[in-house]
């Protein structure tokens, strides 16, 4: 009898042990005043594999509840073997919630929407975009060349296909063929949004990146590290390590910047956009850190933005005949995180000065107050 009813209690424990491996639910909040759209959401790892422990990383799903339609993820490593976030990409209106399913099942393909890859056929550029926009640093093969340049570059677009890959190919990325171009000129300026030690009321510019690591690529959100060597910045010592993302659906990039030196003090640096001769558009905000420019319009080419939003207070912002800047500090070997970014008025989503400086806004109040998610 004792043998029956054991098997009897572990018949009926069964079921339910399978149901709670079987799926989880995952609820995310939009406590703000902001309609979220392609928003990239990071769930923690780790919640869900307390939550669903069987989960196969291979086959599982992630259910929209509302619309019982699929949503795309990407299982993210930031440069580490195990799994450290669940990234969706989903819509959520203002003062709303939404619930996901994660549950085993075979996943759509969806269409890698971002990529970054190190261009060793052209001057060891480092590309990368997404499916808005796109942008090179320029590596240590073109110093002390005739086209070397400091700041990042641009590559407008008018497409949501990836198109480093065929523009490199065709070895001619300053003409538009249907998908846009590079016609940003960069120079020995910041060009679109680099950061750079400021001491002595000097910018002190570093040679290109020397090093490169690819820490996630895709489909969702591609994040790399450039390394530059150390350098000589008015007197200090300086190394710098920049790790940069672009999400899927964002016009910026989130930009991470670690300067390792020997001064006790707190090291000034620069965010800059380099500025046309013509008149174009700018927005300067010291308060909220956010610099906005409108570029004058290129004769066929059309119109670039570009903007750049420091999450460190910033003390002073100026425009010089050269460049837009915004300056704060830094501490010794603490990460500063900035955001940086373009559009182009070709792509028709941005197509005047009011509606790039309020996309910036947005940004800026989106990176404020982020999204609660909770997961059971």
């Amino acid at each position: 009898m004792k043998i029956i009813k054991s098997l009897f209690l572990l018949a009926f424990a069964l079921p339910l042990t399978a149901i709670a491996q079987t799926k989880t639910t995952v609820t995310i909040q939009n406590n703000s005043a902001l309609d979220r759209k392609e928003t990239l959401v990071a769930i923690n790892w780790k919640n869900v594999l307390a939550s669903y422990p069987q989960i196969d990383t291979t086959n599982f799903i992630v259910i929209n509840n509302n619309t019982k339609k699929q949503v795309p993820y990407q299982l993210e490593h930031q440069g580490n073997s195990a799994v450290q976030n669940l990234l969706v990409q989903v819509d959520i209106k203002a003062k709303t919630s939404l619930t996901l399913s994660v549950q085993k099942g075979k996943p759509e393909v969806f269409a890698p929407k971002t990529y970054a890859r190190y261009v060793p056929e052209r001057m060891d550029d480092f590309a990368w975009e997404n499916d808005k926009i796109a942008f090179r640093a320029y590596g240590k093969a073109l110093e002390k060349t005739e086209g070397d340049a400091y700041g990042y570059d641009v590559w407008v677009k008018r497409t949501d296909k990836l198109v480093l890959n065929d523009r490199y190919k065709r070895n001619d990325y300053h003409t538009d063929n249907g998908d846009g171009l590079d016609y940003y000129h960069v120079g020995y300026t910041l060009g679109a949004g680099n950061m750079a030690p400021y001491v002595k009321d000097t910018i002190r510019y570093s040679g290109n990146y020397h090093q490169w690591k690819i820490l996630d690529n895709g489909p969702l959100r591609s994040t790399f590290q450039l390394t530059f060597d150390t350098w000589n910045a008015g007197g200090i010592k300086v190394k710098a390590t920049k790790t940069i993302s672009i999400d899927a659906g964002s016009q910026l990039n989130r930009i991470e910047n670690t300067y390792t030196f020997e001064d006790k003090n707190p090291l000034p640096v620069v965010v800059g956009i380099i500025r046309r001769e013509k008149a174009g558009v700018i927005s300067l905000n010291e308060q909220q850190g956010i610099i906005g420019y409108w570029e004058p319009t290129f004769d066929k080419d059309g119109t670039t933005a570009v903007g750049s939003i420091v999450t460190n207070p910033v003390s002073t912002m100026w425009v010089n005949k050269d460049q837009i800047l915004a300056k704060t500090t830094v501490k010794n070997n603490e990460p500063i995180v900035y955001y940086s970014g373009a559009a182009w008025d070709k792509a028709g989503k941005i197509t005047n000065s009011k509606q790039w400086f309020d996309y910036l806004n947005h940004f800026y109040q989106e990176v404020k107050n982020p999204l609660i998610v909770s997961v059971k």
